[in-house]
């Protein structure tokens, strides 16, 4: 059957509730526009938060064979999926392997993805925890940001930002997982969800939000609850203000699928 290539931006989900926005809403005006008339199938696609290409198939037989493969290259060694990711921060080591389980913890009333270091033999028979694994290449770095080519050879949700997270170079644009990455004079260390300490976060008068605690003074922060911190000069880089945070999109790009 055909092969079609799209680059979907970020933030846009591949299904959805009814009503809502999605990939898989489109696919019917694009194959009417397009002027196929084969119903359209998503073979390959980076997740709701990334952005980059999708691969669609006009036969389900060729949809099927070729989501065979990408797991079956998996099983083999190989990295049929490669990725493009701005983070934060350098890695220490220029290439190199981040491996972990990872498993789902329930925190108050969300979900969130956790690496589990040393996972357990049960654990992992139970499929409460998968050994996970992504190699990684720095391709050039520049004011403390870096341009990272990834590999996962694993499939699970959030893998790549967490895995960043552990190189302690969240992805820009992580709202949700760099917070992990603490620093203390400029040197970067991995926070734990269990020991990371408790913030409470308000709006000051001068616009910028600020945090306080019992054991410290008002101190400004670069952004509001929720969002990725960033030091002032990397956000006068980017030509943004803290207020604007909150349209910086997660920088992990799919750029390459390999094919039989």
């Amino acid at each position: 059957g055909a092969l079609l290539a799209l680059n979907k931006p970020p933030g846009l989900p591949i299904l959805g509730r009814p009503g809502d926005l999605s990939l898989d809403t489109l696919l019917p005006a694009l194959r009417r526009r397009l002027g196929l008339s084969a119903e359209l199938h998503v073979v390959k696609a980076p997740a709701r938060e990334c952005s980059g290409l999708v691969l669609l198939s006009g036969c389900y037989h060729t949809t099927k064979k070729l989501q065979q493969f990408f797991t079956n290259a998996r099983r083999r060694g190989q990295y049929p999926a490669t990725y493009r990711a701005v983070t934060v921060g350098v890695p220490a080591e220029a290439e190199g392997d981040v491996r972990t389980g990872l498993c789902w913890q329930q925190w108050g009333d969300r979900a969130m993805v956790v690496p589990v270091p040393a996972p357990g033999r049960h654990s992992l028979a139970r499929k409460d925890v998968k050994s996970t694994l992504t190699h990684y290449r720095v391709l050039g770095a520049m004011g403390g940001c870096a341009l990272l080519q990834l590999q996962p050879r694993t499939a699970f949700p959030e893998q790549l930002q967490v895995h960043l997270t552990l190189l302690l170079c969240p992805a820009l644009g992580d709202h949700e997982h760099s917070s992990r990455v603490g620093r203390v004079l400029g040197v970067p260390f991995l926070l734990t969800p269990e020991t990371a300490p408790t913030r409470t976060q308000v709006f000051g008068q001068c616009g910028c939000w600020v945090e306080h605690s019992a054991q410290s003074s008002v101190i400004p922060l670069s952004c509001p609850p929720s969002l990725q911190m960033l030091d002032e000069e990397l956000l006068s880089r980017l030509g943004l203000s803290p207020r604007q945070l909150h349209h910086l999109p997660l920088h992990i790009h799919l750029q390459e699928l390999m094919l039989p």
